[in-house]
């Protein structure tokens, strides 16, 4: 049982190149189903790992990586077709970069895990309504007007990149320079 969230993200991995295939071949509304499945199987295999203490290094390192390449394989299939502009998915790619390698550095130096705080959190879901919005125009034919699809994904990067210095004042990078310890190195019940 202890291995269900494990699965779930293994799931989502696979979940993703169905959907890169599917988007392809102009399946949008299969995506778009596919891509809210994906979603809440991310939440269910969290929920999961917390509630009944299931939490793995496997799932620390690989749950991650399944919600990025989720997140970026979506947008770059959606700039693929003209839906998102290049230029946000770069600036994306980017500091995706920078959070990845800043994670690494602490994990290699301190060894402690970045995980996901507020702002992230808030960033992903708005990213996450912004893709569905854009799939669910492909597949029904343009219903929500394009103007507000870019603010959303121009708000949703903006917040993305605002929980990239956030996370690097917790992890010591920017701001309070010579800290004993990062944000990430306290418990829960010290904050």
């Amino acid at each position: 049982m202890r291995h269900i969230p494990n699965i779930l993200t293994c799931l989502r991995i696979l979940m993703v190149i169905a959907f890169i295939i599917l988007f392809v071949h102009a399946k949008y509304l299969i995506c778009l189903i596919l891509y809210l499945a994906a979603f809440f199987t991310d939440i269910l295999d969290g929920y999961l790992a917390r509630r009944f203490n299931w939490v793995s290094d496997f799932g620390k390192l690989v749950d991650p990586f399944a919600d990025k390449f989720m997140l970026i394989s979506a947008l770059i299939c959606l700039c693929a077709v003209g839906a998102f502009p290049l230029y946000l998915l770069a600036i994306l790619i980017v500091k995706e970069i920078v959070l990845i390698t800043g994670g690494l550095v602490l994990l290699k130096k301190r060894k402690v895990a970045v995980y996901a705080d507020y702002w992230g959190k808030v960033a992903t879901g708005l990213f996450v309504a912004s893709i569905t919005l854009s799939l669910a125009n492909l597949a029904f034919g343009g219903i929500i007007p394009r103007l507000l699809l870019t603010v959303l994904y121009i708000l949703a990067l903006s917040l993305s990149v605002f929980s990239l210095f956030h996370y690097a004042y917790m992890g010591g990078f920017i701001g309070k320079k010579y800290r004993d310890k990062t944000i990430y190195e306290s418990s829960p019940e010290e904050e």
